[in-house]
């Protein structure tokens, strides 16, 4: 017996054994140690299953679970209710304040008082607040960063007009307001100076991170109107906080007078801040030039940069997120670098911790109390008076420094958005005590409605004034020209569908049209990169384009709904064709993937909740992700999925046809040929080719045109070394599937595939 084969096993049960006797052998002469009188058994009059519930109630009551299962129940409503915004083409911030109100006593506290009860227990909110407030300072601190101060220095004086009238009417408006209201929603005690500055600046506020999604969305970054607009919102933005920190200091000390000495300390702290802190972060910042990560070192000096101004903020008077907001602001202005930073923050403070503000938010607001007709005219006369004074003076102003009327409507009802910002406003207000339940409740619902409103009014708007074609429009054309789209995700991807354009199209001189369209989530982008973001993506398409000699249009597009956005654009551009890279995993894009932004490869919902309704069935597996099946699903035109397999050139093509309905793929053997010279080999699998007489005759005028590219194989069995030899195998949609399914040794040796489905 050869003892050496199992001494590790040997040892492992004598080690297990030997310290299992030892640790017994400790426990009895323990035992003995014991003083009787003084030991207390834990005893119960229950029996075992009854002694577990009431061990099971204990945790789930536990602070530390029941704030685990708060976050949980609050990400996921949160993400759903965001989706479904997204679906409606509205910000998914609207859909994380309905999420908060819906799990408040507005709906969820109203309908199930006893779930409520027993989720969000009075003595748990404090948690809850404690941690929705780091959330903020880190979403402060990153909005902070989004702010490009040298475009504000560049530029700063074509808006600076409208910007400051966008914030004075209507915090004058806001003022005349609380003159009617003071007297029944104030709450008691509260001065009507105080009262009335919460209330202005609650109607003076602008999202400025939400806007900047929606020009983004819209493809106005480049446009005149959206530099004009981003720097108004930006400056509004900085005005807009510097004004709240000075009322809240006012409000604190009771006068204006009595909060002179917070006012100067602020003032203190914002020089030091931009003359001592600024550049010494700028000197940390250079260390990091070029460098593709940030040293946990250099993470940890611009972290308690953060707390530590968000902490003096808060000590003078004027509130933390101030602190935050300006640390962030102060950040090194190298792109790459602030880029770096913000995902390394954003995930964590927008995903995970901002969500809690929402629900926290809808915890406090009780729409219930707005329970007769007055309070509702009273509400409606509180958004009127936000949307005349917001909407209304940005316009108005746009239009008296000289923007047409439609894009100084449209930067009206930019400027309108209030969106989180407004939220963050109205719970200092509700903090300090100078803002009631019902006033609270109101505002709130004014902050949702302003921000729903904004996608229609532009819509309307640009129907109002449509003269100018749409820029997804700008791109199509009713010439005879054969016009290729292509669409990608990674600048790698876009070199690789080129040179396969390229191939379809070399010879056609003059008679093609190539496009290259990037259409980027948006939420992968930052308002003050977009630029940077869109020339790194195009980079490879820009340097291929150059050495083959080729002329190609760029498109790019920030999107909330890749797949819409990409059928769309590709319906009504009168392509020929639309090249596409086949996605990483075939279960990609799950529902529950989408809504909690990752992906799940055991269970699709989507495709559990159609074989519910019959649609399909949960073990039929496609051979396309879910983002190729949407776009082969919604697009009007040819679509060409390619799988890439380090592809070069298509100089030898093998073109499968495994029964009639793939004849088509002859046409696009005949331009390859055509353009590229390929040489092509045609495999008649099914022995359907010689015995169809109009394919043979479509093969011959091949041949004619082309001698010697194009053969006819016949052989039923194709080998390893054969599949190596190509660069390009054609093939349709349907025996694509076919391989899939049948799990086809081809597979593993096929060259870079280009699956064509012909709608």
């Amino acid at each position: 017996m050869n003892l050496g084969k199992y001494k590790n096993l040997i040892f492992y049960i004598t080690t297990i054994a030997v310290f299992s006797a030892l640790m017994y052998y400790f426990i009895i002469e323990g035992q003995t140690l014991e003083v009787k009188e003084n030991i207390f058994a834990k005893t119960s009059s229950g029996s075992t299953w009854e002694n577990f519930l009431e061990s099971f109630k204990t945790n789930l009551h536990h602070p530390l679970a029941l704030l685990l299962a708060q976050i949980v129940t609050i990400i996921i409503t949160a993400r759903l209710f965001g989706w479904i915004c997204m679906k409606i083409k509205q910000p998914t911030v609207i859909g994380e304040m309905i999420a908060g109100i819906v799990l408040g006593p507005s709906l969820v506290g109203m309908y199930f008082p006893e779930f409520s009860a027993f989720l969000f227990p009075k003595e748990s909110l404090g948690n809850l607040q404690f941690l929705s407030q780091i959330g903020l300072i880190l979403f402060m601190y990153i909005v902070g960063m989004e702010l490009d101060l040298s475009v504000l220095r560049k530029k700063a004086h074509d808006a600076v007009v409208i910007s400051h009238a966008s914030i004075i009417i209507p915090f004058a408006l806001g003022i005349g307001l609380s003159y009617f209201v003071y007297q029944e929603f104030a709450p008691d005690g509260i001065q009507f100076t105080s009262f009335a500055l919460f209330i202005a600046i609650s109607m003076s506020i602008t999202a400025f991170p939400v806007l900047a999604r929606i020009v983004q969305e819209r493809n106005l970054q480049k446009t005149k109107l959206g530099t004009i607009v981003i720097t108004c919102a930006a400056a509004d933005d900085i005005t807009a906080w510097c004004i709240l920190a000075a009322v809240i200091a006012i409000v604190k000390a009771g006068s204006f007078t009595s909060s002179i000495y917070v006012i100067i300390m602020a003032i203190t702290y914002v020089f030091l801040m931009i003359k001592i802190v600024r550049p010494f972060l700028k000197r940390i910042g250079d260390l990091q030039a070029g460098k593709n990560t940030i040293s946990k070192p250099m993470v940890a000096i611009f972290f308690l940069t953060l707390i530590l101004s968000a902490y003096a903020t808060e000590v003078i008077g004027i509130h933390a997120l101030f602190g935050a907001f300006m640390a962030g602001a102060i950040m090194p202005e190298n792109t790459k670098f602030r880029t770096l930073f913000i995902d390394k923050v954003e995930d964590v403070a927008l995903v995970l911790l901002l969500p809690l503000f929402f629900v926290f938010t809808g915890l406090r607001t009780q729409i219930g109390l707005l329970n007769d007709s007055h309070l509702w005219m009273t509400a409606g006369f509180i958004i009127m008076t936000a949307v005349l004074g917001k909407f209304a003076g940005s316009a108005l102003t746009a239009r008296f420094v000289g923007i047409n009327w439609k894009e100084s409507l449209t930067i009206g009802a930019l400027m309108n958005t209030r969106g989180l910002m407004e939220l963050i406003v109205l719970n200092i207000g509700y903090d300090l005590g100078v803002l009631s339940p019902e006033i609270f409740a109101m505002l709130v619902i004014m902050a949702l409605f302003t921000t729903f409103m904004t996608g229609p009014a532009l819509d309307f708007i640009n129907f109002i004034f449509k003269t100018k074609k749409d820029p997804d429009e700008s791109m199509q054309s009713n010439d005879s020209k054969y016009r290729v789209l292509l669409s990608f995700d990674k600048p790698e991807s876009g070199s690789t569908l080129l040179k396969l354009a390229h191939n379809f199209t070399h010879k056609m001189n003059g008679n093609k049209s190539i496009t290259a369209m990037n259409i980027a989530p948006v939420d992968e982008m930052h308002a003050y990169d977009i630029n940077e973001y869109e020339e790194s993506q195009f980079q490879n398409v820009i340097e291929t384009s150059h050495d083959l000699n080729l002329e190609v249009t760029t498109f790019f597009k920030a999107s909330t709904d890749i797949e819409s956005d990409l059928a769309n654009i590709t319906n009504k551009g009168h392509y020929d064709l639309l090249l596409i890279m086949l996605g990483k995993s075939m279960y990609e894009g799950s529902l529950l993937g989408r809504l909690l932004g990752f992906t799940t490869k055991i269970i699709n919902p989507e495709k559990l909740l159609n074989t519910v309704k019959g649609k399909g069935n949960i073990f039929n597996n496609s051979p396309f992700d879910d983002f190729t099946l949407q776009i082969l699903d919604k697009t009007h035109i040819p679509v060409g999925v390619l799988v890439e397999k380090d592809f070069k050139a298509a100089d030898k093509v093998f073109v499968p046809i495994f029964n009639l309905s793939d004849f088509y793929l002859l046409e696009y053997a005949k331009r390859l040929i055509n353009n590229n010279n390929s040489q092509v080999i045609i495999l008649d699998a099914a022995g359907q080719i010689r015995n169809n007489i109009e394919v043979k005759e479509l093969i011959r005028s091949i041949e004619q045109v082309a001698p010697n590219h194009i053969t006819l194989y016949n052989e039923k069995k194709i080998e390893k070394e054969f599949l190596n030899s190509q660069d390009l195998m054609l093939i349709s949609s349907k025996s694509w599937k076919n391989l899939i399914d049948t799990k086809s040794l081809w597979l593993s040796d096929i060259p870079s595939t280009l699956i064509i489905s012909n709608p």
